[in-house]
């Protein structure tokens, strides 16, 4: 499985898509912080914190994870390598999991350059140092988590199409309806029992939660069950073969 996992980030980093998907992060998230008069804008915000990195963030690793996670198995299905690949001594859970943890080290490696923004932020507060530590980390670590349930999504979106076009623009419409679909049903719906239930579904309810720096059992809960269930469903899709 090791073996597989470093073969696939060596992929993700030996080709161009690897640094294409890390420079639009880094890109898009830079020119909305510090240079587009937006209220996203850090420098007139008045204010010593990247909150809005994290609110930008899921809506950019919305397009991005599925461009990253679409080559996944659809490529291995249109090349013809997918039967080879699943002849390994390899299960096909050891086979996804290397797939996912890939995915995810290369949203690591995106993230990591905006540890950059923290520290301007640090140095430019008054007095310097003046920012909430506590609901940066809780919202980096939601962030983390919020981009393992995406990955695991793209990954079941490229396990049932031998088409990257289609699995990207079905795994950008999942990624959606899990994010924000549950939390719009939810408001409009009912504002009671149902409602609250309809809302927990989503991750935008539980990601909100993590931002503000309180880790809770319950979000951590919801998030490795979101990536385990889809997890499963990419297996199950792969054994489809065998019917």
């Amino acid at each position: 499985m090791f073996a597989l996992l470093k073969k696939e980030i060596s992929g993700f980093l030996g080709s161009l898509i690897g640094y294409i998907v890390i420079c639009v992060f880094l890109i898009t998230i830079g020119l909305l912080l510090w240079v587009f008069p937006f209220n996203s804008n850090i420098l007139n915000s008045g204010y010593a914190g990247i909150d809005p990195l994290f609110v930008l963030a899921p809506w950019v690793f919305m397009f991005l994870i599925p461009a990253v996670t679409m080559r996944s198995f659809a490529e291995e299905k249109k090349a013809g390598t997918i039967e080879l690949l699943l002849t390994r001594p390899l299960s096909d859970l050891e086979i996804i999991l290397a797939k996912y943890f890939a995915s995810i080290a290369l949203v690591v490696l995106s993230l990591l350059p905006t540890l950059v923004y923290y520290i301007s932020v640090y140095m430019l507060g008054y007095p310097p140092g003046n920012i909430d530590n506590g609901r940066t980390w809780g919202s980096y670590l939601g962030l983390l988590f919020l981009a393992g349930g995406f990955v695991s999504i793209g990954v079941f979106a490229s396990s049932i199409s031998n088409n990257q076009v289609v699995s990207f623009i079905f795994a950008v419409i999942l990624c959606f309806i899990c994010y924000s679909g549950f939390a719009f049903i939810g408001q409009y719906i009912s504002s009671g029992v149902i409602g609250n239930f309809i809302l927990s579904i989503g991750i935008s309810m539980h990601y909100s939660s993590m931002s503000r720096g309180v880790i809770d059992t319950r979000d951590v809960i919801y998030f490795a069950s979101l990536s385990i269930a889809f997890i499963l469903m990419t297996r199950t899709s792969l054994e489809s073969r065998k019917w």
